[in-house]
């Protein structure tokens, strides 16, 4: 990447990722080069190694309890909800999920939605939250609850622990969406009364793309989505019955998991709290500034116990244009859309048209914060037709 860019699209991806990171995925691959679980020989061995340090740490950093086993990988949280989503669902089964979802939730719901099972949205609001009382009503008879922890496009934390007191209460399962929580906030899923967390590897947690992971409360039967060689058992005509072989057919991403434990082991080094903190400090940061700037219409609310995320419009100006031009112009770089979120969009009225978002990460500068502001009061600058946004 351009060393003189602006790198602010880390809810999409941690394109920045720490070097131990790097010298992870390029040491499996020079040193190890097997697949775990695939041989006996001391290059599998090592490799089944890694993976099951992957999934210690793992567990230790959302505080799940028991057979760390229960954490299997995945290609990516989409890949993780769709088990999650397919694997307990059954016609006339009801699940409740939220306006604030991602179409990996919104996609598998909607397809079993053909299949008899009946879907119940929650609305949501220009603040990001959810009224516990409507979640509640909707809960009774509900077989799964599926909330994101963090919203992809305001960067709001949902209030998880009491929405799952409600699901259980009712009977319901908790699947949590920690896509893009997951490294940025800290998740413990017993404190929180999460029963499934699907996660991915390639955002806050700083590992590569094509890593991510479900976590399975002991005492849930998932039946398993995917089917095929597992390393063992290979006489058995069904796939296993025990954790995390169940749910992982295939070979697994070695040097991905490598690279992602890596990522863990440095965020633990520092603390979630801590890297929360300084993302929320530069996440105040932009905001205050574009909240100065003409023509800035600000989608997203401060949110400090949210996430790194500021999402916002320019009057007059195309939020696709402003995208481009922020990268052509300025070398900042964003992501304009729906953010694959289009009932957020729709919430927040800008289903139509879109938004620009900004989000920080682990390597943002206060120096990066200021100069992605002034790219955008550059271009507000030239677009004498926009009005001060509210007025």
């Amino acid at each position: 990447m351009d060393a003189g860019a602006v790198y602010l699209d880390y809810a999409a991806t941690s394109a920045v990722r720490p070097e131990p990171v790097i010298d992870a995925v390029a040491d499996y691959l020079r040193g190890i080069g097997a697949t775990p679980g695939r041989a006996g020989h001391r290059r599998a061995v090592e490799a089944g190694r890694i993976v099951f340090r992957c999934r210690r740490a793992l567990a230790a950093l959302f505080n799940a309890p028991g057979d760390p086993g229960r954490l299997t990988f995945h290609l990516n949280a989409t890949h993780a909800l769709n088990v999650a989503i397919l694997g307990l669902l059954r016609p006339g089964d009801r699940v409740v999920r939220t306006a604030y979802d991602h179409n990996a939730v919104r996609r598998p719901v909607r397809a079993l939605a053909g299949r008899g099972v009946h879907e119940t949205v929650l609305a949501g609001q220009t603040d990001g939250s959810i009224a516990l009382d409507e979640a509640e009503r909707a809960l009774l008879g509900a077989r799964l609850l599926v909330i994101p922890h963090a919203t992809n496009v305001l960067g709001t934390a949902l209030p998880v622990a009491e929405l799952a007191a409600r699901a259980h209460a009712a009977g319901a399962l908790v699947l949590v969406d920690a896509a893009q929580s997951a490294g940025h906030l800290p998740i413990d899923v017993q404190a929180m009364g999460i029963d499934l967390l699907a996660f991915t590897g390639h955002k806050g947690l700083l590992g590569p793309q094509g890593t991510g992971g479900l976590w399975v409360r002991d005492g849930i039967d998932l039946p398993p989505v995917f089917m095929g060689g597992t390393g063992g058992d290979s006489d058995a005509p069904d796939m296993p019955a025990l954790f995390p072989d169940r749910l992982e057919a295939g070979s697994q991403n070695g040097p991905g998991i490598a690279g992602l434990l890596a990522g863990v082991e440095w965020l633990a080094e520092r603390g979630i709290a801590a890297v929360h903190a300084r993302e929320i400090e530069l996440k105040l940061r932009l905001w205050d500034a574009l909240d100065l700037i003409p023509g800035v219409s600000l989608l997203s609310p401060p949110a400090e116990d949210g996430v790194g995320i500021v999402t916002m419009n320019l009057a007059g100006v195309d939020a696709a244009d402003l995208a481009r031009r922020l990268d052509r112009d300025f070398g900042v770089l964003v992501r304009a859309g729906l953010h694959c979120s289009p009932e957020q969009h729709d919430a927040i009225g800008t289903g139509a048209i879109g938004a620009v978002r900004f989000s920080v990460g682990w390597a943002t500068t206060e120096v990066e914060v200021d100069r992605a502001a002034a790219a955008v009061a550059r271009i507000a600058s030239a677009e004498p037709q926009a009005p001060r946004a509210g007025s």
